[in-house]
């Protein structure tokens, strides 16, 4: 079964407007600036109409699963809207970095020291340093992208003493059905721990506990671009 089209120009400037909404009451009750809560539009799966929607709403910041995917929509986009960022926020596999380096802002899902030497050799030969975030697997799911919380902090280590990385912050994707709080608290002691300054967690169903447990970047897609057109299955 398909699921619904991407809403138009209007019902993504909505969607947006009620979203900051909700970021700026967050943001009161969690006694903060909302400048300092970033949003990050998922516009993945949806098609290059839909993010020129978002950014003439004024929406700048946008996240991507798929390098091949972002590389077909954004770089048309730049020239007129030189303050777009886009983050990939999927996982990366490691013959896709150099793609990666050429076409995103911020790599939020650094993961695995295969990846971290695959990234300082694309950085290198680019010339080119997105900002790059370590991604925490803080439910240990095996199916999930991630370095487990037991091995983060020498992972990081790592990343910025053997490949010369500098790392900006960290990620996380709490188990789905969980309490998310118990996680992003724990993400939140270890980006403080660590000085990290940016923390990107919290999604459509619960990026405002995100933001009461400190995050700095929230992805939201679906509550803005509606539900992923993904084609009908054979």
């Amino acid at each position: 079964m398909t699921q619904s089209p991407t809403p138009g120009t209007e019902a993504i400037a909505a969607s947006l407007s009620r979203i900051k909404a909700r970021i700026a009451a967050a943001c009161e009750r969690a006694v903060r600036d909302p400048a300092t809560v970033t949003l990050v539009a998922v516009s993945k799966t949806h098609p290059a109409e839909a993010v020129l929607a978002a950014l003439e709403a004024g929406q700048a910041v946008f996240g991507e699963n798929r390098v091949q995917e972002a590389a077909g929509k954004f770089p048309a986009l730049r020239p007129d809207h030189p303050g777009l960022r886009l983050h990939i926020i999927g996982g990366l596999q490691t013959n896709k970095a150099r793609d990666a380096v050429r076409v995103a802002d911020t790599i939020e899902s650094l993961d695995r020291p295969k990846l971290a030497a695959a990234l300082a050799e694309a950085i290198a030969k680019e010339g080119r340093a997105p900002g790059l975030l370590i991604q925490v697997n803080t439910g240990a799911e095996p199916q999930k992208s991630g370095i487990a919380r037991d091995e983060a902090a020498a992972f990081l280590r790592a990343c910025r003493e053997e490949h010369g990385l500098a790392i900006s912050g960290a990620m996380c994707i709490p188990p789905e059905g969980e309490d998310p709080v118990p996680h992003f608290r724990w993400l939140a002691d270890f980006a403080r721990d660590q000085g990290l300054p940016v923390l990107s967690m919290g999604m459509s169903g619960d990026f405002e506990a995100a933001i009461a447990c400190g995050a700095t970047q929230v992805r939201v897609g679906s509550a803005i671009f509606g539900a992923r057109p993904y084609p009908a299955a054979p």
